[in-house]
């Protein structure tokens, strides 16, 4: 950890401000708060208190990639566990910035690089510890990062949280079913991922929302085995041997015919 930056209060805040809005409500030096009047409270400390424990207390001589870091919440909530390298990537210059000044105040060395989940490979190295938190439902492409982190990036552990709409029951899916059968598809329980046109919450990038059956079966289709799951949106899970059939498809570069 470096020295905590010596900015009064006042001059914290200030720059906080300018670089407004946030949506991550960081406790900077001096009592200054990033977003006060968030509408969910406290976010995401409030979230972050729910499965905090279950993750390592102590990541000492660990890596850490903070996928889609946002304003850097959890990227210095890792690096307060001691992570030797924490990286934290978002495509976002504004959530950049955010990030940047947050650490650089509290006095943590953490990188931030702007990288598309798309573009994971560029990195070409894995971690110990994966953060996707809150991006999922954000892509247009949303298994294909979870297979690219599969493929790229994760050594061990995943920690990934998607907002969830539907059914939070998961019903037994069996191996098959014959062209015949159609009831479990209008089931609630069955894996569902439901499709956002236009918006959602005021966010144009609100693409998905998945229902936790979808979840789950997403994460295992992507090789990824779910040893917890603390929060009602967040998942610990452990890097497997992805099965038959998945991995990431990369499309053709260049122009248009």
């Amino acid at each position: 950890m470096n020295a905590i930056d010596p900015t009064p209060p006042d001059e914290i805040r200030r720059k906080a401000e300018a670089l407004g809005p946030w949506f991550h409500n960081i406790e900077l030096k001096g009592g200054v708060w990033t977003a006060p009047d968030h509408f969910l409270g406290n976010y995401p400390a409030v979230k972050w208190q729910q499965f905090a424990d279950a993750i390592p207390q102590d990541l000492t001589g660990k890596t850490v990639l903070d996928i889609g870091c946002n304003g850097g919440f959890y990227s210095m909530e890792m690096k307060k566990r001691g992570a030797e390298r924490v990286l934290g990537i978002d495509f976002d210059d504004t959530y950049l910035a955010q990030a940047r000044f947050a650490a650089q105040t509290m006095g943590h060395d953490i990188e931030f690089r702007k990288v598309s989940v798309y573009d994971l490979g560029q990195l070409g190295e894995r971690f110990d510890v994966v953060l996707f938190m809150g991006v999922l439902y954000h892509l247009r492409h949303p298994l294909l990062a979870l297979d690219l982190i599969h493929e790229h990036v994760a050594r061990d552990l995943l920690v990934f949280q998607s907002m969830q709409r539907g059914s939070a029951e998961v019903m037994p899916v069996a191996e098959n079913y014959t062209f015949w059968q159609t009831d479990h598809f209008d089931d609630p329980r069955y894996p569902k991922m439901h499709f956002i046109e236009h918006r959602y919450a005021d966010d144009p990038t609100n693409w998905w929302a998945p229902n936790a059956a979808c979840v789950e079966a997403m994460l295992r289709s992507a090789g990824f085995e779910i040893i917890q799951h603390p929060e009602i949106e967040v998942y610990i899970c452990r890097r497997v041997d992805a099965p038959p059939g998945a991995g990431a498809v990369y499309p053709a570069q260049g122009r248009q015919a």
